[in-house]
């Protein structure tokens, strides 16, 4: 494909990308405006969407989305795995931090262990796939618990900075940090948690993880579909 029709293609996406889950339907003016096109381009591009199910045009002139990304949609949920990309990436995570990984989610009032990567250290804490432990105790927990709309405390303070530590919480002789995973519109898929034995990690040590916990939950957040937050303006970071 040439220069020209890989732009043509991106500025198609673009304007499906400008779609919200609050726009029931947009203007041509609405969608040149966020898309940054004329709204020539914006027609041109419109009427090809229509023309293969990704838009449809409505009898006052507006644009929604068609039939068709439902249907890709469906496909992918169909077909999709959190086995074929997250154990991938929490591996290269462990050979950074060098510390076990744990992917949790959320199942009623426990928190199960879907993904477990070991540290490569003689010396770490014991948590398999499949473990499940009490919603209210350790980092991935308050974690889950702040994301799925508890308020209050230390769960604001968790929303507010996208991390909890947890030190010899569940476990006297272990901590943990660990931070939230997105899907499409912000759903909360699960936990991403650092975790060892509370010598080697202690309250500083947990603090310096939290840059490298985070990209690697964006990049999964990424991978899930969803929108990782600007946390440039992040001020005092919470505990947990």
């Amino acid at each position: 494909m040439s220069s020209e029709g890989v732009a043509s293609v991106e500025r198609a996406l673009t304007i499906l990308d400008v779609f919200t889950d609050r726009d029931k339907s947009l203007t041509l003016t609405e969608i040149s405006k966020r898309a940054g096109f004329y709204k020539s381009t914006t027609l041109r591009l419109a009427e090809s969407l229509e023309k293969f199910g990704y838009l449809r045009r409505l009898d006052d002139g507006a644009y929604r989305l068609g039939p068709k990304p439902l249907f890709l949609g469906s496909l992918y949920q169909k077909h999709f795995s959190t086995g074929d990309f997250v154990p991938q990436v929490m591996r290269r995570m462990s050979e950074e931090l060098r510390e076990g990984i744990s992917f949790f989610v959320r199942d009623d009032d426990r928190r199960v262990c879907l993904h477990r990567v070991d540290s490569p250290r003689a010396i770490r804490d014991a948590i398999h796939e499949g473990d499940a432990f009490p919603l209210n105790t350790g980092a991935s927990g308050h974690v889950l618990l702040a994301f799925s709309g508890l308020t209050g405390g230390k769960y604001d303070q968790i929303r507010d900075r996208y991390y909890a530590i947890s030190i010899g919480e569940r476990d006297p002789e272990t901590a943990a940090v660990s931070c939230p995973v997105f899907a499409v519109q912000q759903r909360l898929v699960g936990a991403l948690s650092v975790s060892g034995p509370k010598y080697r990690l202690e309250e500083k040590a947990l603090e310096a993880i939290v840059p490298t916990l985070q990209k690697y939950a964006a990049e999964l957040t990424h991978l899930f579909g969803g929108a990782w937050p600007d946390l440039s303006k992040v001020g005092v970071r919470a505990h947990a």
